[in-house]
């Protein structure tokens, strides 16, 4: 295997950057090296993993996080990875690492059983709760004051034995090709964010930024007949592209005031990802500010209404009203910035809590006037199954 040093370090401060490879141009697998503790972000085009953490910044203002960063990285070079919670008033978890490794993309693969056989379900809310929670949702909405909520519920899975990372993102990233595997570790001791997400809330090259929101779904078929026919059904379907019209609205109001060019297509496409059919729309726009970070770019975004509803705040009390546990940073964001300012975030859904025994899911579906609460209970039961299979856990849910 060959290395390459980009950067060296300064007076033993600067981070040290590599490319993993072997003289055959086979990207090595990074999740091959993955260690608890580190950062993993892989996506369609490359894969960085980074370890050992010099800082950790902690911050609850988005504006002050920005500059936070942005000072460190003056200092000591490198990049800051990490994730941003659901909720702007919880603390961001941010690291600038000394070791970073970047690879080409993580090779398809197969599948592979990557927990423990053993292990106990509990979902949170019970199904029916869950129902019942959007129909009082939907009698939110009524009043006019909500446009839309994201409502999520949850699995606890306890396993019978130890966790093998390493499988679990190497399995998760086979599966996860088009989308986000992430690994980060979060405030709380021994606890990561696991997610295979399939959206993009940022990419900042130079001046130049691309979105890719996410909003009304539909499960893949069982067959290719029935496949067609869902993706035909969610292009059809008026309620889910009224859904998606709410956070292409909203993320273009964000992405305004820093913009000297924005480009919003007219209509959402599909994208596919193995469990779930989504309509998305590609957002490119260049910067009037090259100052303007990734990371001010993600802050300003986050929450779109895929994640949280519209109005924000409104939405937001909706789901401290009819959510029963703390989401912490599922529907938070998840990447990486670097001292010009280009980084890349996603947004941190087909997520799971991990520790070395057990995995919190988390899926969420978007209500809005139209939704059915039985519809809206398979839409998440389709979203609890990126991750299953990506792990090899066959559960019928």
């Amino acid at each position: 295997m060959t290395r390459a040093t980009f950067s060296s370090f300064r007076a033993g401060r600067r981070a040290r950057w590599v490319w993993a490879g072997t003289t055959r141009g086979v990207d090595v697998e990074l999740t091959d090296q993955y260690r608890p503790g580190a950062f993993l972000f892989a996506t369609p085009e490359r894969a960085l993993l980074a370890d050992q953490p010099r800082h950790v910044l902690s911050e609850k203002d988005s504006d002050a996080l920005s500059v936070q960063v942005s000072d460190a990285l003056a200092e000591y070079g490198g990049i800051a990875v990490g994730a941003l919670p659901y909720d702007n008033t919880g603390e961001a978890h941010v690291l600038l690492p000394t070791s970073v490794t970047w690879s080409g993309p993580i090779r398809p693969g197969t599948h592979q059983a990557a927990l423990p056989p053993g292990h106990q379900v509990t979902p949170e809310p019970l199904p029916q709760e869950y129902e019942r929670q959007v129909a009082k949702a939907l009698t939110l909405l009524e009043t006019g004051e909500l446009g839309k909520v994201v409502l999520a519920r949850t699995l606890r899975i306890d396993l019978d034995g130890p966790v093998d990372m390493r499988r679990v993102l190497a399995s998760l990233a086979a599966m996860n090709t088009h989308g986000y595997t992430v690994a980060t570790p979060l405030p709380t001791p021994g606890v990561t964010l696991v997610s295979a997400s399939p959206e993009l809330l940022v990419r900042r090259t130079g001046t130049e930024f691309v979105s890719r929101p996410l909003a009304g779904s539909q499960p893949r078929g069982k067959d290719p007949v029935e496949d067609r026919a869902n993706a035909q059904r969610l292009l059809a379907s008026r309620k889910d592209h009224d859904e998606h019209r709410w956070v292409v609205e909203a993320e273009v109001e964000a992405l305004r005031p820093f913009c000297r060019r924005l480009d919003v297509p007219r209509t959402p496409s599909l994208l596919s990802t193995p469990s779930v059919w989504h309509l998305a729309t590609k957002i490119t726009g260049e910067l009037a500010d090259p100052a303007v970070t990734a990371l001010t770019l993600a802050a300003a975004l986050h929450p779109t209404p895929a994640v949280c509803g519209s109005p924000t705040s409104a939405a937001r009390g909706a789901i401290a009203q009819l959510e029963s546990f703390d989401r912490g940073f599922y529907t938070g964001a998840v990447g990486w910035v670097d001292a010009a300012g280009d980084g890349e975030w996603a947004v941190a859904i087909r997520s799971a809590d991990v520790t070395d025994r057990s995995l919190r899911l988390y899926a969420g579906a978007g209500i809005v006037d139209g939704s059915v609460p039985g519809l809206e209970l398979a839409e998440t039961s389709a979203k609890f199954q990126t991750l299953l299979r990506g792990m090899g856990l066959d559960l019928t849910l």
